[in-house]
């Protein structure tokens, strides 16, 4: 079986695929990602990947073509919905020919791609193959692809397609407890991937104090800043913690003189970081969301735009963190995040519903019985 996976190009689309994928290929089966910018770093997971759009600067393509739009999704207190639908459309359209073209030279069997990049439905249809969507985190997709479907009309019209189903299978990595199933789903375990690195050998010590990790992820740092990098260190030398700031490849000098309780690494898989913390501080994006829930740890999420605010209100109902602002970071709720046990509990009990959900081993035999229809 050839399958096509299609990814929004950015490392937090595309790794929440590679599970899936590396169960693909340990199965036999071929297995080609189509993306582009960051998205390309999937190549590193060991998989074969086409770039459909050589060259893509996704920063410098939303200034220059729809600078009003990012700015409506970038809003502090919240993105505006339409806004966002409007660019997902804008970069659909923008990067449909890569994909129909990849997709035709390949030729696969079935399709799957992720909730924002409908535009793999175009490809599917065209070429008359089943097509899966493969969701990434709290967001539900359904109104997502209906509404990014209807301001692609001429991008279909184009490639002679008239319309695209209007009901897809759908494979599902949230904890059920945390969202409404949707409908023609597949319920599929969030397995954590963070790409490879030699690990530094503290991070496999067990720390003397309780561990904090600290992330804003591979984008959120680089549009609003370390103002809630700040906060958190204006707090921590009265915290009885040790914080780990993976910040990525961000420029820390502007912190200045760090306290003796916290400590910056470049990248450290998350994975790894936060089985030895008993709390995790972060921008509430959703492979960041998952991992924290697949260690069991709570968490304080300051949401900072696109669906971080759905990922941050799950968890917070659900009992498993706490949901808020840059500004309410302080000790009260550091030590909150290392002392209440009730949120524990609760993080606890959505790991154990974790492993208990299906594989994506498991999922290989669905696609193979779509494949064969």
């Amino acid at each position: 079986m050839r399958v096509l996976f299609v990814s929004y190009p950015a490392i937090g689309h595309v790794f929440p695929t590679v599970p899936l994928q590396w169960a693909l290929r340990a199965a036999g089966h071929e297995v080609l990602v189509a993306t582009g910018c960051y998205g390309l770093e999937v190549a590193n997971a060991g998989l074969h990947v086409a770039d459909v759009a050589p060259g893509l600067d996704m920063e410098s393509f939303f200034q220059e073509t729809v600078p009003d739009l990012l700015v409506r999704v970038r809003n502090p207190e919240g993105p505006d919905p339409m806004a966002g639908i409007q660019l997902f459309a804008h970069l659909n359209d923008h990067l449909t020919d890569g994909i129909v073209r990849t997709a035709e030279a390949f030729r696969p069997d079935v399709i799957v791609y992720e909730q924002i990049f409908v535009s793999a439905l175009i490809a599917a249809q065209k070429l008359g193959v089943p097509a899966v969507q493969h969701n990434f985190g709290f967001a539900r997709g359904g109104d997502i692809r209906t509404m990014t479907v209807a301001q692609l009309t001429e991008t279909m019209r184009r490639h002679g397609v008239e319309s695209v189903p209007e009901q897809v299978r759908t494979i599902d990595i949230a904890p059920p407890s945390m969202v409404e199933a949707e409908p023609y789903s597949w319920s599929m375990r969030p397995v954590p991937y963070n790409s490879g690195a030699v690990l530094p050998d503290w991070v496999l010590d067990k720390p003397e104090r309780p561990r904090i990790g600290v992330t804003l992820g591979t984008a959120s740092v680089h549009v609003t800043g370390l103002g809630p990098v700040q906060r958190l260190l204006a707090a921590a030398p009265s915290v009885d913690a040790e914080f780990v700031l993976a910040l990525g490849d961000v420029d820390t000098g502007a912190l200045g003189e760090l306290p003796a309780n916290v400590r910056v690494v470049g990248w450290v898989p998350l994975t790894v970081l936060l089985q030895t913390c008993v709390g995790a501080v972060h921008h509430g994006g959703a492979g960041t969301t998952l991992a924290a829930l697949n260690a069991g740890i709570p968490q304080i999420i300051l949401p900072d735009g696109a669906d971080r605010f759905v990922n941050a209100t799950a968890v917070h109902d659900r009992g498993a963190g706490i949901s808020g602002a840059a500004a309410d970071l302080d000790v009260a709720l550091l030590q909150q995040l290392v002392s209440d046990e009730k949120l524990r509990t609760a993080a606890q009990e959505v790991r154990e519903e974790i492993t208990a959900m299906p594989t994506p081993a498991s999922i290989v035999a669905r696609l193979e019985e779509l494949a064969a229809g």
